[in-house]
């Protein structure tokens, strides 16, 4: 019965905050990546 009452998904808060997650991995992959590359330039 208290299920009811608590919503297991925010849909207007949670896909905000996946975007906001998905917008920092893709940020910190893009800056390993680039941190890689300009590591081999000698």
């Amino acid at each position: 019965m208290i299920l009811q009452y608590l919503p297991l998904v925010n849909w207007s808060n949670g896909i905000i905050m996946i975007s906001v997650f998905g917008a920092v991995c893709v940020g910190l992959v893009t800056a390993v990546l680039m941190l890689m590359n300009s590591g081999k330039k000698k």
